[in-house]
């Protein structure tokens, strides 16, 4: 680990301003990702600014919806009864990540920004295109059983591994920002993640500076009928094999509204829109979650190690749908 300097934030002001002098500075919250990698060199942040006395925190049912604050924890937002009820999907992604230690310290935005779990970004002693742009991609012809099928690029295969994302995505999350020019926006948590394309090393739309403050989901009835539901090699403290979010509005036998996301098999987490489409106006059968599952994992780009991930994810999609019509 890199000598650095560590600040307390008074302020959101304070805080996104630390960037404007001192590119390699970064916001300590919960710390649960961020002193692995600098435990293993992944990361060498000049200094630290501790944001956790920032007032980013709350859970509350507003005219837009759910409103989680970035700063509360994993295990607050998870066990919260109103979340529980009104978006299950949200509480059961939270619950099964990672561990109840972790849970406790984690913050919502911490989270949310969470890096690969490719083993060679993790070790220096391998190049890796996300760590140093150029320099190779290992996975490719290497050990990737759980690398990504979905949005892959001849520069990077690794998984956005998280549960969070994938549920938040499903539901149409918003994410709050406030940067260092004291600008507030709002950005579609569809549209915040990026795939590796040519630029890996760059994974999301936050600039420089930038500070989560809190994120929102739109109340709806396919919100309320949610579910994530996440296979892995272990029921205690494992990153998922393959995960699924969905929600469904079924009126009358037909369903209205759908929404489909998959974890763990993309280079960024992966909402089906297409599967969306097709079941609207369909009925709840098992014929037409296959036909949905089908669409779901087009264009798939399986390696050597992970071909299994496109059945698994099928039938981790469908099993989510079924129990979620139940």
């Amino acid at each position: 680990m890199n000598n650095f300097a560590f600040q307390t934030a008074a302020s959101a002001k304070q805080v996104t301003g630390a960037f404007r002098d001192d590119k390699q500075a970064a916001y300590l919250a919960g710390g649960t990702t961020l002193l692995d990698l600098m435990k293993l060199n992944v990361l060498q942040p000049s200094q630290l600014v501790d944001i956790n006395s920032l007032p980013f925190k709350g859970i509350s049912e507003t005219a837009d919806g759910l409103r989680i604050g970035a700063m509360e924890r994993m295990s607050d937002v998870g066990e919260n009864p109103m979340v529980m009820q009104q978006y299950p999907a949200v509480s059961e992604a939270l619950l099964l990540a990672a561990s109840p230690q972790l849970r406790n310290m984690a913050s919502i935005g911490g989270n949310l920004l969470q890096r690969t779990r490719c083993g060679y970004f993790r070790d220096t002693a391998f190049p890796c295109n996300k760590r140093q742009p150029g320099s190779g991609c290992p996975a490719i012809n290497g050990e990737n059983r759980n690398h990504a099928i979905l949005g892959t690029s001849e520069q990077c295969i690794a998984t956005y591994p998280g549960d969070l994302a994938v549920a938040l995505i499903a539901l149409d999350a918003v994410l709050h920002l406030e940067s260092a020019k004291g600008k507030a926006r709002r950005v579609p948590l569809l549209d915040f993640y990026l795939t590796p394309g040519n630029t890996p090393q760059r994974e999301t739309t936050l600039e420089p500076g930038e500070l989560i403050t809190a994120v929102t989901v739109p109340a709806a009835a396919h919100a309320r009928k949610s579910k994530y539901l996440k296979v892995r090699d272990r029921a205690s403290y494992a990153f998922a094999l393959v995960s699924a979010a969905v929600g469904l509005d079924v009126q009358g036998g037909i369903i209205r509204s759908a929404r489909v996301a998959l974890g763990s098999v993309g280079t960024k987490p992966w909402r089906a829109q297409a599967a969306e489409q097709l079941l609207v106006g369909k009925a709840p059968t098992e014929e037409n979650f296959r036909a949905a599952a089908a669409l779901a994992v087009q264009g798939a780009n399986p390696q050597k190690h992970n071909a299994f991930k496109v059945e698994l994810a099928q039938n981790t999609l469908v099993r989510a749908l079924q129990e979620v019509a139940g």
